[in-house]
């Protein structure tokens, strides 16, 4: 046997996450099934990040074992012509045996894209959370500078099942307005159940002026959920890319890391999400 890789592109609107769920259509329901019409078995999937209902990817990662002799080029070809345009491979790779999906990851990076205009935009809705009305980018900015970092973020993720850590290291969160449009990107190392979108959520609140960025520190120590802002709607969410060591980038394009057949000698598998 041998292992594959497909990177991913996704409209999540369809879904119910990625998740399989027995009676619910879900991403990897999905493609499972697409996958077993063309390998004859259903593979066991490893996945980067397990986007939730109405989340979108741009750059998702999955890994399974296959026979030796698959063809990944008749593979992505025949995904796609199963599966496109709601969901489209858009590369497909055989990887050392090592490769994991989820445990060889190093980082994730997601985007969430706000429309403060009037009206939605028929063509970007599915994508964007239309919410109107003004926010001051300025003191989100303060309160985004609060949260990144090693931290225990209990405060912003649903209840883990125990004996999962909330602890995660935001290594990036950024928030930028052009026009009608704000964006807010993070990076870290793994992100737990909702974190993306509660963090969102609470600079959203701060931006509103209905939570002041002073308190973030204060919201990170409570270790609560109801000390945060609301959730995000999940559909201005999109997985963007996923970071692997060199030679394993979970993005080709230039620029954003090595992605050629050098790989690099085993080093650690051990779990980040």
């Amino acid at each position: 046997m041998s292992v594959v890789r497909l990177r991913l592109a996704y409209d999540g609107t369809g879904f119910r996450g990625w998740a399989a769920q027995p009676g619910q259509r879900t991403v990897a329901g999905v493609l499972a099934a697409a996958l077993h019409r063309f390998l004859g078995t259903v593979p066991k999937l490893s996945v980067a990040g397990r986007t939730d209902a109405g989340v979108h990817a741009r750059g998702q990662v999955v890994s399974f074992a296959a026979p030796e002799s698959v063809d990944v080029v008749r593979l992505q070809r025949s995904l796609n012509a199963m599966l496109a345009p709601e969901i489209v491979v858009l590369d497909a790779r055989p990887v050392p045996e090592w490769f994991d999906a989820r445990r060889s990851a190093t980082a994730r990076e997601y985007r969430y894209r706000i429309d403060l205009g009037p009206w939605p935009d028929p063509f970007t809705a599915r994508f964007v959370w239309h919410r109107p009305g003004e926010l001051r980018v300025v003191p989100m900015r303060e309160g985004a500078r609060a949260l990144v970092g090693r931290h225990d973020f209990a405060s912003f993720c649903r209840a883990p099942k125990a004996p999962s850590s909330t602890v995660r290291d935001l290594e990036r969160l950024t928030v930028w307005r052009s026009g009608d449009r704000i964006e807010i990107a993070a990076r870290a190392n793994a992100f737990c159940h909702q974190m993306v979108r509660s963090l969102v959520g609470t600079l959203v609140a701060v931006g509103e002026g209905a939570i002041d960025p002073a308190r973030i520190p204060e919201i990170l120590q409570a270790r609560s959920r109801s000390a945060a802002g609301p959730v995000a709607p999940p559909h201005g969410l999109t997985l963007e890319r996923v970071v692997y060591g060199r030679g394993l980038s979970g993005d080709p394009r230039p620029g954003a890391g090595p992605d050629d057949e050098r790989f690099p000698r085993r080093r650690s598998r051990a779990a980040v999400g």
